[in-house]
């Protein structure tokens, strides 16, 4: 039931899958697992596409918030120490942006996070209104632990995309994104 037709790069044959649009579906060549189906939705309307994006983004949410509360930490207390992993000592407020936290909650997450001796907060040695919140030795073990284990949690996520659909998937939303920021006005945050 597949098609078949010479790849351009060297010549050969190969087989295809079958695309029956009357049923929204593809059926992609029989593999070690087998053939497998994929819906090829014929509706790609900003309203559809978005549709699907949201009911996608709330089952990854769902895996995402439940793997941090098995961590034993709130996601706001996570997404603070997260960002210090990987972005280093910032200023109070560059995290709360980073984080999305209002001033207020971030300075409530950073207190939380410095009375249980996770983070440390340090005056800027060049401008004396700025303070910068780090990792302390504890708070950088705990959150090098956790996220190694709440990583492998997310690659579940993305195990049915090959690398090359990984890869599409990366450049199209952020494509999206960086436009629905300029639709707005809002420098991008990559």
């Amino acid at each position: 039931m597949h098609g078949t037709a010479k790849d351009p790069q060297n010549g050969l044959s190969r087989k295809i899958p079958l695309r029956i649009p009357s049923l929204d579906i593809e059926i992609g060549p029989v593999g070690k697992r087998g053939a497998h189906f994929n819906a090829v939705s014929s509706d790609i309307s900003g309203a559809h596409l978005w549709l699907i994006l949201m009911k996608a983004y709330r089952a990854l949410s769902q895996v995402d918030a439940r793997s941090i509360a098995d961590s034993g930490l709130g996601i706001s207390d996570f997404a603070v120490l997260e960002v210090l992993l990987h972005k280093g000592p910032l200023p109070v407020n560059t995290i709360g942006r980073h984080v999305m936290l209002t001033s207020g909650s971030i300075t409530t997450a950073v207190d939380r996070l410095e009375n249980k001796q996770l983070v440390r907060r340090k005056a800027s040695p060049e401008d004396r209104r700025v303070t910068y919140v780090a990792l302390t030795r504890a708070g950088n073990t705990l959150i090098r632990r956790i996220f190694s284990v709440h990583a492998e949690r997310l690659e579940t996520l993305f195990e049915p995309l090959t690398l090359t659909e990984r890869s599409s998937l990366g450049t199209l939303l952020k494509k999206i994104g960086k436009h629905g920021e300029s639709l707005l006005g809002e420098p991008s945050t990559d």
